[in-house]
Order: C-alpha cells, then structure tokens, then sequence
C-alpha cells in the first residue's frame, strides 16, 4: 500500500512538472510579438504549432496527446466559450447556410475524400472512410481570432464560428458510426443511420437545452459572480460527460448550453458586472486551452512517419480542399436561393480556404482501435492534413483578405474609442474638480480646469476630424449606442425580474425588444 501511494505521487509529481512546462513554454511564446515585431504577423496559435514542431525536430516530447485528453479535457471548455460568445440574433439569420455546411459540407468532405483515397492512392475503403471523418470537422481558431484582430465583419465570423461548432458534432457522429460500421455492430441502410443521427443530436440538444435553461433560471435568484462563474464551468464538463453517457454527442450538448447561458441566461439571471466577469473568465480559459493545445500539435508530430507517408499526405490534402470548394459553392449558392441572403463570392472564398483542420480531427484519428492494421498511416496522414491546413491556410488567410478587399476598419474604430475614452475620463476629471469646494485650491482649480478644457478642445477636434474623413465611422458609433442602449434596457428587465416586480417571460420581452432595434439600425 505504501509503495503504491508512492508511485502515485511521483507520477502526479512528474505530470505536474510536465504541465509546467508545457504552460512555461506556451506563455512565453505569448510574449515574443511584443518582443519582436515580426512575430507580429503570425496568429499566436499558429507561432505556437511552429515551436511545437521546433520541439519535436528537436525530438523534445513535452506531453502525449491522447483523445481523451483533446476529447474530455480540452474541447468543452472551447465548445463553450465559443458558443457563449456566439450572438443568438446574429446565428438566427444564417442559420440555414450554417445547417448546411454543417451537415451536407461533411457529408461531402467524407464521401469525396474517401472515394479519392480509395480510387487515387489504393487505401481500403474504411480506412479512407475514417480519414475523411477525422478531417470533416473543421478547426478555425486562429483565422476567427485573426478576423476580429483585423475587424472582418462579424457576419463572416458568424458563418465559419457556427459552422464549426456544429459540424464537429457532426464529425464525430459520422466517425462514431463508421468505426461501429468497420467492426461490424452496425449496418450501412439509410433508416438506421437516420435515426442514429436524430438520436444523437437529440440527446444532445435536449441535455444542453435543460441544463442551460436550468442554471438560467437558478442564477435569478443571487447575484454571486464567483459562483456563477463556476457553475458555468460545471455546466460545460457536466453536459459534455452526461451527454456522451447517455449516447448523445457531447459537442452539440455544451454548444447548446453554451448558446443558451450566453443569450438568455446572462441576461435574466445575472448582473452586468457578473456578466463581465465570467466573459473574461472564459476569454482566459479559451486562451490557456488553446496554447497548450496547439503548442502540442506540433510536438506530437513525427517526421518520420509525414515522410513514409507523404504522398497519401498529398493526395489527402488535394482532395480536401476540391472537396471543400464544392461544398461551400455549392452550398451557398443553394443558401442563397432559400434565404435570398446575399454570401458574396469573396466571403465564399475565405470560408472555403479557412476551414482549417484541428485538436477534433486529431483526437478522432488518436481515438482509432490499436487492433486496426492500418492505424499509424491514419493518424499520420490526419497529423500531417492538420499541419498543413494550419501553416499553409493559417499563414495565407491574412494576404488572401486584403487581396479580396475584406479587410475591416479595426484600426480606425481602435483610434476613435480611444480617443472617446480619453474624452470621457476628462470630463469626469473635469466634473470632480468643479465640484470640490475644499477652501485654498481656487488658484489651482483654476490652472487645471483650463488645461483639461484645452485638451476636451483638441479630442473634440481630432473626433470630428475622423468623421469627417471616415463617414463610415458614424455607423460603428450608432451601432455601438444601440448596443449600450439594448443592454440597459435589458439589464432593466432583469432587475424587475430579480426584484419579483415583473414575472419569468423575459426571453420573448428581449426577442421583441431586439427586432425594434434592428429595425431603427
């Protein structure tokens, strides 16, 4: 007994220690583009997949990934903040191209990047097959943190955001059902796999529905933001296991807990500063995951085995892209003719040519049975598709935006709420130093107050002056007052609700308030 307790403290020493690392190196990698401006241009995500491939050509192995660590550990709490973060309103009205990328944009990645292995390289059809799953499930971390870095437009951000949410549920049914299908506890009929498919998804909505609604309503009933903010983290785990137990798919329970806690939850039950707080909660949490994540992506790959299979690599990555072409033209063209929604040609582009493939794809190829024969080929071909996505995608999508013109403003709308701080905090300076009545400061008084006045003269200058230049600012400042105007009301609303003043039928108060405002804009 007290060897046993022995060997379990080293190994909980030694993977402690191993953690360390792998933070320490993550995090300094965080610092270098403040550093060194070059470092500047990467996405922090991709410069982390760089070092980690250092360390492996190094042959440093830091930690091994497995899929329980990606599948359990890691992706909930990505799912959910995600989802948290993802505007109901905004989700709605692209709905139907995000359903259909989602769920026939997978379909299509895996029967035509099967069939091309199967016909072009001479890999066996369930082999092929399991490829293609692991690599339906699109990853775009880095090129959403790029396009809100580059202010892109949120309805882009929208499209490939949601898309990826769903379709790694998607992903991981249809990878779930063909390894049942090569082991031969399932048959390949049409009825079967449907209800298979609404089972699972199912199972999911309804167990994220009843735990988001859930805690929504709990949380009325105190204002603790510490607590709040941890059952949010509960809720994500717990969905995720509880969903997977009960033969759902984890993925599309914690996104719809996710979409629910931040569109609904946070409104009726919790305060602005609660609010706030278990954002950057999650902000934090979505950036320690991810640099630990990617970093190691990069250590795990081996070169030697991307080499021995380098040309399965190739004709994989071919496929994949021609696949993934079809699939969003296709698919928007018919979304386009459902919803008479314009998606312009550029914006189809940059869908395309960023759905870059991440942890899902490689914790479903590291999940495949040690008793298949051709396991290692599988899981070097996805490694060796993810790092091309992620270097060759990721580094390209920045050159790709301005050359399509799709660049957005956040510069300017950088430089003019900064300004409009500054403007703000020195009118309240200004309000403090005429309303302080302490005898023997007149003199004083008098001297500051001119200078804040002159520097109110030379802001107010320099704000219509970026106006004038730029009449397209003036839809960002009205669409940001509505905003603040929307959240007061609102916070309003919850204040009654809390109180006891007005009853529980918040959630359709807010869908009627939200359309009136749309509707000024």
């Amino acid at each position: 007994m007290v060897l046993e307790s022995a060997i379990a403290e080293e190994i909980i020493t030694n993977n402690l220690k191993q953690f360390l690392l792998v933070l320490s190196v993550s995090l300094s990698m965080a610092t270098l583009p403040q550093i060194f401006s070059w470092f500047r241009h990467i996405p922090y995500t991709l410069l982390l997949v760089i070092v980690g491939l250092g360390l492996a050509f190094a042959d440093v192995r830091l930690v091994t990934l497995s899929p329980e660590l990606i599948l359990f550990i890691f992706l909930p709490p990505l799912l959910f903040e995600a989802a948290w973060n993802l505007k109901w309103s905004e989700l709605k009205r692209d709905l139907v191209p995000i359903c259909l990328y989602a769920v026939f944009g997978v379909v299509i990645a895996i029967a035509g990047v099967a069939i091309v292995l199967n016909q072009l390289a001479g890999i066996p059809l369930t082999t092929a097959l399991l490829i293609a799953a692991s690599l339906a499930a699109t990853d775009p971390v880095s090129v959403t943190a790029l396009f809100r870095e580059l202010g892109v437009n949120s309805r882009l951000v929208t499209l490939m955001e949601g898309e990826s949410l769903f379709n790694d549920g998607m992903a991981v049914v249809a990878f779930g059902f063909l390894v049942a299908l090569s082991l031969g506890t399932v048959e390949l009929e049409f009825q079967p796999i449907l209800v298979k498919l609404f089972s699972v998804v199912g199972i999911g909505v309804g167990v994220g529905g009843f735990i988001g609604f859930s805690i929504s309503y709990f949380t009325q009933r105190f204002d603790l933001p510490l607590v709040e903010q941890s059952l949010t983290l509960v809720s994500a785990y717990s969905t995720y296991l509880i969903t997977e137990d009960l033969g759902g798919s984890g993925v599309i329970g914690v996104v719809t807990t996710g979409l629910i806690l931040g569109n609904f939850g946070s409104r009726i039950g919790m305060s602005p500063r609660t609010r706030i707080i278990i954002s950057e909660f999650w902000e934090f949490l979505a950036f320690f995951v991810n640099s630990i994540v990617f970093l190691l992506i990069g250590d795990q790959i081996s070169f030697a085995s991307l080499g021995e299979n380098l040309q399965i690599i190739m004709v994989t990555v071919a496929a994949m892209i021609v696949m993934r072409a079809i699939a969003i033209y296709i698919l928007s063209k018919l979304s386009i003719s459902i919803t008479k929604s314009e998606i312009s040609l550029p914006e189809q582009t940059i869908l395309w040519w960023g759905g870059l493939r991440g942890s899902v794809s490689i914790a479903l190829a590291l999940s495949v049975l040690t008793t298949m024969p051709e396991r290692e080929k599988i899981i070097a071909t996805v490694f060796g598709v993810v790092l091309f996505t992620l270097l060759v995608q990721g580094l390209t999508i920045k050159p790709l935006l301005e050359k399509l013109n799709l660049l957005g403003d956040a510069p300017l709308r950088e430089q003019y709420l900064e300004l409009v701080a500054r403007h703000v905090a020195l009118e309240r300076v200004l309000q403090h130093l005429q309303a302080d009545q302490r005898p023997g400061i007149d003199p004083d008084r008098r001297y500051q107050e001119t200078l804040i006045k002159g520097e109110l003269a030379d802001l107010r200058t320099k704000i219509d002056k970026l106006q004038d230049e730029y009449p397209n600012l003036q839809i960002f400042i009205t669409e940001q007052l509505r905003g603040e105007l929307l959240a007061i009301e609102a916070d309003t609303y919850a204040e009654f609700v809390k109180s006891g003043r007005l009853n529980k039928e918040l959630a359709s108060m807010l869908e009627d308030v939200l359309p009136n405002h749309q509707k000024e804009a």
